[in-house]
């Protein structure tokens, strides 16, 4: 082998190898749990907020830009509590009781299988992170 032809295929080694090793060690970033807080608190109004845990730096973020949905004692969506996107919860008039607040986030990464579980929570089933909090109406 010429001294040219080493060159090159020593540059072709040394090219792959980078390609190979920034691939490995440039793992994506996934959501792995998700709070939501207060845990309980009473209404009428209610600023709630979701902190997400990753896998990587930053480990926490919050606030996290969350879906938001209220039910009831039954597990239904409810128009007794509302709630904004961005987490804030208002008893309306005639709302009574203990209600549930979630907040969930779809999971970023590679495909995965479309979930056909449509909940009151929307669809926080396997391609989903879930939080829940309670919400006490007076």
């Amino acid at each position: 082998m010429t001294r040219h032809g080493y060159l090159l295929w020593i540059a072709v080694l040394y090219l792959a190898a980078s390609i190979t090793l920034a691939c490995g060690t440039n793992a994506q970033r996934q959501i792995v749990s998700l709070s939501v807080s207060p845990s309980t608190a009473q209404g009428p109004q209610v600023q709630f907020n979701a902190t997400g845990t990753y896998t990587a730096s930053p480990v926490t973020v919050t606030p996290l830009q969350a879906t938001w949905v209220v039910v009831n004692d039954t597990g239904s969506r409810t128009t007794e509590v509302s709630i904004n996107t961005n987490g804030l919860a208002q008893c309306n008039s005639g709302a009574s009781g203990v209600y549930t607040v979630g907040a969930w986030v779809v999971l970023l990464g590679p495909p995965k299988a479309v979930c056909s579980v449509l909940t009151a929570f929307g669809n926080p089933c396997g391609d989903s992170v879930i939080g829940f909090a309670q919400l006490t109406c007076p």
